[in-house]
């Protein structure tokens, strides 16, 4: 399902124009993983680089999103928008099972965790072992992308290696017969972003033109900045109770990228 490397360039690219932002706005609603501004239970399993509090490799990156949430929310209707806490903020490379999917297969099989831990530390090895290009995986900050419940930044990979990494780990979860076996499936295409916020009940009055305007200022401010860059060195599963509680565990796999 995932895309050639400038194929995935161009689409992305595509999201962070004006026009876009026009159509896209059209569309937002209400995210359902937050009632009354707060979290609401939404459980399951992902597989994220680590943590704001918890990269030092990427500090001066998540600093920079930190600053740009807080202008945004300045500057915006901040009523529409329930901001993620930086520190829980992350790059999502493949979404497993979650919500209903997530309570139905933890009902169904046995020892559920462990399997699905067993499992990704098997595919995580596979994975070293099949990939051998070397140099980190690095990906730019593109601009500002709205999603129908959220608003995030966009990236995209500095160069193709660094795009295949990220595409064969993948490929590498998403094609395995027994994680599939446990509910995982692919459901989207990978567009690589960091949440800063989701969208609570949107007005009727919500000036959509006076807001597409500010996005694409963010956007505008960035062309005239050093790229700013976000280095994938280790990936990790991680089980998640709601959109801003990522469980730590000991157990958990990683996988150096």
């Amino acid at each position: 399902m995932d895309e050639t490397y400038q194929t995935y360039v161009n689409r992305v690219a595509r999201l962070t124009l004006s026009p876009t932002y026009e159509t896209q706005l059209q569309n937002i609603q209400k995210s359902p993983k937050f009632e009354n501004r707060q979290p609401v239970p939404f459980p399951g399993y992902t597989v994220i680089t680590p943590l704001y509090q918890d990269d030092n490799l990427n500090r001066e990156f998540y600093h920079n999103l930190a600053t740009t949430q807080k202008e945004l929310l300045e500057q915006i209707d901040s009523e529409i928008l329930i901001p993620l806490p930086p520190e829980s903020f992350h790059l999502t490379v493949a979404d497993l099972i979650w919500n209903d999917g997530y309570r139905v297969s933890v009902e169904q099989h046995p020892n559920f965790h462990e399997k699905i831990r067993n499992c990704l530390r098997e595919r995580f090895q596979t994975y070293q072992n099949l990939v051998s290009e070397t140099g980190k995986s690095q990906w730019q900050l593109v601009g500002l992308l709205v999603f129908p419940r959220a608003l995030v930044v966009g990236l995209v990979p500095c160069n193709e290696s660094s795009y295949d990494k990220i595409v064969k780990l993948r490929q590498s979860i998403y094609q395995n017969l027994d994680l599939i076996g446990l509910g995982v499936q692919q459901q989207y295409h990978f567009t690589a972003h960091v949440t800063l916020g989701y969208f609570d009940a949107i007005p009727s009055e919500l000036d959509r033109d006076y807001l597409a305007n500010i996005l694409a200022s963010f956007n505008d401010k960035w062309l005239g900045t050093d790229p700013q860059i976000l280095t994938i060195d280790k990936v990790e599963l991680r089980r998640f109770e709601d959109m801003t509680n990522y469980l730590a565990d000991p157990n958990n796999p990683q996988v150096e990228i």
